[in-house]
């Protein structure tokens, strides 16, 4: 039986040494906090015009963020290559002869790449939000306002999440590009779409990425479904749920 610690340096080792996630990763952290500077020092040089109809709080924070959707799809790639290049390539048949233990291979991968995306989305998180306080100038917010830590953990958490999410569900599928081409349009173009129709838009309102993104929140807004606590555990359920889906289909398919 191989040791999880040996499991965790071997998936470490895989995932590393291939380009594409490595890139993924840094792509995420460059979107999101270059996108996010640059529209916060739009924001700033165009406060009074982009203010003048706009009765609710100034969220400084979630300004520092607008870049965060682009740094979404960055982390989803990533968590669809780090499992998927494995099915791709073959290998997965050499993992399961040297890790026939499938539950405790998924458990493995799933804690080395919750724990890599945690640490580039810390990093994310903390630095798109002090260069987009930076650039708002007398506009900014601080670290120490009600909510305001919440809300920059809870960015990097969300990231975290969309990460194992996008893992699970690319073990379920066993494939990255099926994974890639239901996962995309999911976040991209069905859970927008259907947030707009307002005889569905209740059932978007729980899709993982809406529940997530309500973690950024700042100022819970009139007519808000829920506050960002809640939308952390939905996301999480939706994350925890693909997971396990990914456990049983792994368990009882052959590679």
């Amino acid at each position: 039986m191989t040791s999880f610690p040996a499991i965790l340096r071997s998936e470490w080792t895989k995932i590393r040494s291939v380009r594409s996630t490595v890139w993924t990763l840094a792509l995420t952290f460059v979107v999101t906090v270059g996108i996010g500077a640059l529209l916060s020092l739009l924001t700033n040089n165009n406060f009074t015009e982009f203010r003048r109809s706009d009765q609710s709080p100034f969220d400084a924070t979630g300004t520092s963020f607008s870049g965060i959707m682009l740094g979404e799809l960055a982390i989803i790639v990533f968590g669809v290559l780090a499992i998927g290049n494995e099915y791709s390539t073959g290998m997965i048949r050499v993992t399961l002869a040297a890790v026939p233990q499938r539950g405790t291979l998924l458990t493995g991968k799933a804690t080395v790449l919750g724990a890599m995306a945690l640490v580039v989305s810390v990093v994310t998180a903390f630095v798109t939000f002090f260069l987009g306080q930076a650039l708002l100038g007398s506009h900014a917010t601080g670290l120490g306002e009600p909510h305001v830590l919440r809300a920059v953990f809870g960015a990097a958490l969300y990231l975290t999440l969309l990460c194992l999410f996008s893992a699970g569900v690319t073990t379920m599928l066993h494939n990255q590009t099926l994974a890639l081409g239901v996962l995309v349009p999911f976040f991209f173009l069905l859970s927008p779409i259907l947030s707009a129709v307002p005889k569905v838009k209740t059932l978007a309102h729980y899709f993982p990425d809406y529940a997530g993104s309500r973690m950024l929140l700042v100022y819970e807004q009139h007519g808000q479904p829920y506050g960002p606590w809640t939308g952390f555990v939905i996301c999480l359920a939706w994350t925890l749920a693909a997971l396990v889906g990914g456990a049983l289909v792994l368990k009882s398919r052959d590679a």
